[in-house]
């Protein structure tokens, strides 16, 4: 027998190490197995399959002898050795488990007998089972951690979104007309119908599908009759010359004039027909809902007829069909067209109207634009859509000179006259009514006694009620005029950082020939520009989310994240103006400094989003 663990020489095998035991005397190793050994595994399980070697059988009828001999042991068990035996006494190859039972692969010393030894092998598949249970429990509850490291799918590692981020997709002009392909497609196999009524069908319905066919199922023609559809569907309009017939828009008529009629029967010559549909598409901008052009007649002209029409105006044919496009983007809530000029791409969000309130969904389109999603301006996170308008129409519409006029101004207490004072005087007479009143003190002047030109009556009602209306009209102007003033600064920043953003590209050139650096390294300077405009864009919009704030331990935490920010900007931008000579010396703090504005701008959305989302935030306005 072993006296001790270390007495038994450990092989170097390629296993990843979990844990040391104890089985018998004997140690043993358990070892997660790497995928480089799966195929030896695989080897070894098909050896389990073959005749028992000599060692492995006499080691198996020596379990029934009362005596043993010494020259009869195995002299060497490995794992393939181990798993045959364990297979023949019954129990499951130690080789087919998650996990493996390495014992050394050569033994010195000596054993009492073969049952020992059997007695020993017997243990430690007891034990593997036990250890294997374990460790089964233990993948339960760590899922597949513990072979992440093996992984080469991409997938298992996510970033986890932001709070302030929202899921969404881009979609290109290809792939917004294959979702209506499905969903025609969809409809019409559901209900019967061809496609181009389908189509007509889901433009009715606004494209809400299941809410169409409940429509349909219930009230089949009302449905058909409302969407401007009716109930004959058998083949389509036909190209054709009718005997005896004038067309009842030109009055032309003869043998040779081709005609069309929709499944309506309202028959017109084909170039009235061409011309009105031209008419409707070009100078209307009408694709989806264009009528029949007889009298009270509202069956709607299908995709099917417009194309045998217009067959050879291709032009027309594609603006009829970017119109459909636009169209269906325009009626479909969870999508918005990109409001960058000339860009053709949409956005596919399923942020709902209703909760505007909690979310800022800013999605940034494949042409880089950044827009809200829900009101489709530029980015203003972390400021809600309803006091973002309420904020720009306060900045735009006269309330802040009705604001100025009651701070600079007074009203006769007599007529409500505005008046402004306009001499050293604090005799006030109105013109409208010829009151006379004390300019400071609101009050009737002819009590003023002979102090006529000292007011001494602070203490009068009246005077008093019109000295804190003014006070207060004063401090909401100087309240307002604080936030707007620095709102502006940062959008008048933002400006110039863009100019100087269309010029890094000229700066990054310059840098590059007088430092020696190449293009890759100066691409630092790019990352700063836009991280200076992003900032700034963000800073603009937490001054107009703050005027609406209610003072509490919240808006305290929420001006320390600006002023980190604010501070963290200035100082990038600073950077960034330096001469071009001393730039290649200030990369590493200007990355720097760019990681840290980054970090700020994270942890200033982020903190706001999620208690917006909470509903954390108290405001002094009722929106």
């Amino acid at each position: 027998m072993l006296n001790s663990p270390s007495d038994v020489p450990i092989p170097v095998l390629p296993f990843y190490f979990t844990s040391f035991s104890l089985v018998g005397n004997l140690p043993y190793l358990l070892f997660t197995t790497p995928p480089s050994t799966r195929k030896r595994k695989a080897a070894e399980a098909a050896i389990a399959d073959q005749p028992l070697p000599k060692a492995a059988t006499k080691a198996t009828h020596a379990s029934n002898a009362t005596a043993s001999d010494p020259r009869d042991k195995p002299e060497s068990l490995t794992v393939s050795s181990l798993a045959i035996v364990c297979e023949r006494d019954g129990r499951p190859s130690p080789s087919k488990k998650k996990r493996d039972l390495v014992t050394p692969a050569t033994t010195t010393g000596s054993m009492d007998s073969d049952d020992e030894f059997l007695s020993d092998v017997s243990s430690a598949g007891d034990f593997l089972d036990a250890q294997n249970s374990d460790d089964e429990s233990l993948g339960d509850d760590f899922g597949d951690d513990l072979d992440t490291g093996f992984s080469d799918d991409k997938d298992l590692i996510k970033q986890k979104r932001k709070p302030y981020e929202v899921e969404y997709k881009v979609l290109d002009p290809v792939a917004i007309q294959h979702e209506q392909d499905v969903q025609v497609d969809d409809v019409s196999a559901i209900l019967g119908l061809p496609p181009e009524s389908a189509a007509i069908l889901l433009r009715f319905g606004r494209w809400k599908q299941e809410k169409l066919i409940e429509s349909y199922m219930e009230h089949p023609e009302e449905t058909l009759d409302e969407a401007g559809l009716g109930t004959d569907f058998e083949g389509l309009g036909k190209m054709e010359k009718v005997a005896d017939f004038m067309c009842e828009i030109c009055c032309e008529e003869g043998p040779d004039l081709e005609t069309y009629a929709m499944r309506c029967g309202h028959r017109f010559c084909v170039d009235c027909y061409r011309h009105y549909l031209a008419q409707k598409i070009k100078e209307e901008g009408e694709a989806a809902r264009i009528e029949c052009p007889g009298d009270n007649c509202h069956r709607i002209v299908d995709s099917k007829s417009l194309e045998l029409l217009l067959a050879d105006d291709n032009p027309l044919l594609q603006r009829y069909r970017t119109l459909l496009t636009r169209t269906y983007v325009d009626d479909k809530d969870n999508l918005r067209w990109c409001p960058a000029p000339n860009c053709e791409y949409a956005v596919d969000c399923a942020v709902k109207a209703r909760d505007l309130r909690r979310i800022v969904p800013t999605v940034r389109c494949n042409c880089k634009h950044e827009f809200c999603f829900g009101c489709s301006l530029n980015d203003h996170q972390p400021t809600p859509c309803t006091l973002v308008k309420m904020w720009l129409k306060k900045c735009e519409d006269d309330s802040e000179t009705a604001n100025w006029i009651s701070a600079n101004t007074k009203e006769c207490s007599k007529c409500m006259s505005t008046i402004e004072k306009n001499g050293g005087c604090n005799h006030m007479t109105c013109r409208k009514c010829k009151h006379e009143f004390c300019w400071m003190c609101m009050g009737l002047w002819s009590e003023h006694g002979t102090s006529w030109y000292n007011c001494n009556r602070y203490e009068e009602k009246s005077g008093s009620e019109a000295r804190s209306a003014q006070a207060k009209s004063r401090a909401s102007l100087e309240r307002y005029l604080h936030y707007y003033n620095r709102y502006a600064n940062h959008e008048q920043s933002a400006k110039l950082d863009k100019d100087l953003y269309l010029k890094t590209e000229k700066k990054m050139t310059s840098l590059q020939s007088q430092s020696g650096l190449s293009w890759i390294e100066v691409q630092f300077l790019d990352t700063a520009s836009q991280a200076l405009q992003q900032c700034r864009q963000t800073l603009k919009w937490t001054y107009a989310f703050a005027f609406y704030l209610a003072r509490n331990n919240l808006t305290e935490i929420f001006e320390d994240n600006q002023k980190d920010l604010e501070m963290a900007v200035e100082s990038l931008s600073e950077m960034f103006e330096k001469p071009v000579s001393e730039l290649a010396k200030l990369k590493v703090d200007i990355l720097d400094k760019t990681a840290y504005c980054n970090k700020r701008r994270v942890i200033l959305l982020s903190d706001t989003a999620e208690n917006l989302k909470n509903g954390e935030w108290a405001f002094n306005v009722e929106w």
